[in-house]
């Protein structure tokens, strides 16, 4: 049953419009200033983030993209969590999810690395997945094993995640030991029938789904695996840890990467939520679903990195 907290702290989120003095949902047009959305986000997040002193935060240059290390106490040096961002494909960076991914490296005790990729519409596919191949390989690069290193995201964090999972396979690199996707999009048509069935249910400004990945897609096929890894080959992928809830408008899409990836012999972990929305575990610690799934993920990362 869901919890009274969650109901309220989703029914805050989904009329949030409310705070902002206007009585209707936002809808995205082709009028959307994508650099007002950034500073909107940038800002709440210095607003919401609270410095924990426990964790240390290392800020570094990866061939020209800024990084951060967001290392807990007693991690250990060989093992990291490389996490990729959510954000749309528009926006994001280290400083507005560092808060997000501390929660991550904190409960599973592992380190981890963000990094600033490139973003739409200034930088159209491929430019954030050559960015998440370029951060993976200079984990090689420095001596980390591929077994020991665990690549996360949510929302377009999630999608990069399984493109990059299929883009690291087909040139050859050796995969992580294993990848977690937290309301991946995995077809960027946006066709699935939860899309529409959704749309009022989840959390994410109507229509925004569209205008924003289209600023991604640029002149791209839709049907390019590495930008809607639902249509790649995945098998020999490693182990995947895919979380959604009934709420989501990408609910169909992780179900049926789930499925694609099973009959391919891949090894899926497909946590469903229900009346959960978009991306609920980065909400942790606000209500008791969030806080629960948060914990299902890191334990999953910790087992499978024998960090317990």
């Amino acid at each position: 049953m869901q919890s009274l907290r969650s109901k309220l702290i989703i029914g805050l989120l989904r009329n949030r419009h409310l705070f902002r003095f206007k009585l209707k949902p936002e809808i995205v047009t082709e009028s959307f200033s994508v650099d007002a959305f950034r500073d909107r986000i940038e800002q709440a997040s210095e607003r919401m983030e609270k410095r924990n002193k426990h964790i240390k935060i290392e800020g570094l240059n990866i061939k020209g993209m800024y990084s951060e290390w967001i290392i807990p106490p007693s991690a250990q040096s060989d093992k990291v969590i490389l996490y990729i961002h959510g954000g749309g494909f528009i926006s994001g960076s280290c400083k507005s999810h560092r808060m997000h991914v501390t929660k991550f490296a904190q409960e599973s005790g592992v380190k981890a690395l963000v990094f600033d990729y490139r973003l739409a519409p200034e930088h159209p596919y491929p430019a954030a997945l050559e960015d998440s191949i370029k951060a993976y390989k200079w984990l090689l690069d420095q001596g980390y094993k591929s077994d020991n290193i665990v690549i996360a995201g949510e929302s377009a964090g999630g999608s990069l995640t399984l493109s990059l999972l299929l883009a690291l396979k087909a040139r050859g690199i050796k995969l992580p030991n294993s990848a977690v996707a937290v309301s991946p999009a995995t077809d960027l048509s946006y066709s699935a029938p939860s899309v529409i069935a959704n749309a009022k249910r989840d959390i994410a400004p109507m229509n925004s789904w569209r205008i924003w990945t289209d600023y991604y897609i640029g002149d791209a096929d839709i049907r390019d695996p590495y930008l809607s890894p639902l249509y790649g080959d995945h098998t020999g992928l490693p182990p995947l840890y895919l979380l959604v809830g009934t709420y989501e408008i990408h609910l169909d899409d992780t179900v049926n990467f789930a499925r694609k990836a099973r009959q391919a012999g891949v090894e899926v972990h497909l946590s469903i939520w229900d009346k959960m929305i978009h991306a609920f575990p980065i909400l942790s610690p606000l209500f008791p679903e969030a806080k629960e799934a948060l914990s299902e993920i890191c334990d999953y990362i910790k087992r499978n990195l024998s960090t317990q």
